[in-house]
């Protein structure tokens, strides 16, 4: 009975979390105020906020400039853990956040019941085959995730910069570029090299006016229930210090009772990276898009058993927001187009009216 309780107490305590940063709208004016969530939990919850010494790195990337972002930028509200900061100049921008590894021991049922709802399929199925799904563990863990966002009607190149972090997805062409229907081929790296053979998940959270094209290309893909567990990075996955199975960043290895749920990892289609590393998936419809993996592998470094590293990447399709840039863009259509300024235009138009009124009435006095 008492290991029962514990068992239940750790797939409520130690469920892990997702770490995901998202904004309002990833539609925003150039050299406006505007804020970045960073999300500890579900895509749809923060279940709690981020230590700032949790932190390694923080990047916002525009215009082809890195800029190291300020931990006094940081603020809480409501579990979340929101950044604070001034857009650029128009481009297509890229913000980062990559946390400090930790460990933490989980007893061998609640790392099984992780493994299946966070979709770790791979070592779930290493460990049935080599007889280990009684074993303990110690696992470190960190957590590495990207958004990318769209300032004005500009694209730029930012998208595809490479932040170095331990893993992250990379888009090989730019989200703002989609409409709904297309498809969008993502690479994932492991230290800088394409990661082969890893499984990842996307899933979107739709808009309700948006355009949809869902042609069942990603229902193709294992929706799979394998999701539910979300790690969090602050208090819940934090290994240790924030809470039981809190893989330091979130809030802890977050068994998501709620899988059941749309818009959780029940919902994720499920693809595999070729040998490039990369995999392609199809925008069915307008929303915020968010990709996800769990790169866990077995340890020899003393002490350890598992190291896993974390990854995410958000971005949105908006096709009210490209017809709202084209509107903005027509305006000075007629100036662009000509290359004569509209004042000169009509101006000119005024005088050369004029002049042939003036002739005309000098022909019928001669007359």
């Amino acid at each position: 009975m008492k290991k029962l309780l514990f068992v239940l107490a750790a797939v409520a305590l130690f469920s892990s979390h997702d770490m995901y940063l998202k904004l309002d709208s990833f539609f925003l004016q150039p050299n406006t105020a505007a804020n970045i969530q960073l999300f500890n939990g579900t895509f749809d919850k923060s279940e709690n906020a981020i230590a700032r010494n949790r932190m390694i790195d923080v990047s916002l990337v525009g215009n082809g400039t890195r800029t190291k972002v300020d931990t006094t930028q940081w603020s809480d509200q409501d579990n979340v853990t929101i950044l604070s900061f001034t857009t650029g100049d128009p481009g297509t921008w890229v913000a980062g956040v990559s946390t400090r590894a930790r460990d933490f021991g989980m007893e061998a049922q609640a790392f099984n019941d992780y493994l299946k709802h966070d979709g770790v399929l791979d070592m779930l199925k290493s460990r049935e085959e080599n007889g280990l799904l009684d074993e303990a563990v110690v696992e470190r863990y960190s957590k590495h995730v990207k958004t990318i966002f769209q300032v004005g009607s500009t694209r730029t190149d930012d998208w595809q910069t490479a932040l170095d972090y331990p893993i992250e997805f990379v888009p090989i062409s730019n989200p703002y570029d989609l409409h709904a229907g297309d498809m969008l081929k993502v690479k994932l790296l492991w230290q800088g090299q394409p990661l082969a053979g890893q499984l990842v998940y996307v899933d979107s959270d739709q808009t309700d006016h948006g355009h949809s094209h869902d042609h069942g290309d990603a229902a193709d893909h294992d929706h799979g229930d394998e999701h539910a567990h979300e790690h969090g990075d602050e208090e819940g996955h934090e290994h240790g210090e924030e809470h039981g199975h809190d893989h330091g960043d979130e809030a802890g290895h977050d068994h998501d009772t709620e899988a059941e749920e749309p818009h959780h990892h029940d919902s994720a289609a499920q693809y595999r990276t070729d040998a490039k590393g990369e995999f392609s998936f199809k925008v069915t419809a307008d929303g915020i898009w968010h990709v996800r993996t769990i790169y866990l592998v077995n340890s020899e470094e003393p002490g350890l058993t598992h190291e896993s590293n974390w990854a995410t990447l958000t971005f949105e399709v908006d096709h009210g927001q490209e017809h709202s840039h084209a509107e903005e863009d027509h305006d000075h259509a007629h100036e662009a187009n000509s290359g004569i300024p509209g004042y000169a235009y009509w101006g000119g138009s005024l005088l050369l009216i004029a002049s042939l009124f003036f002739v005309f009435m000098k022909n019928a006095k001669s007359e």
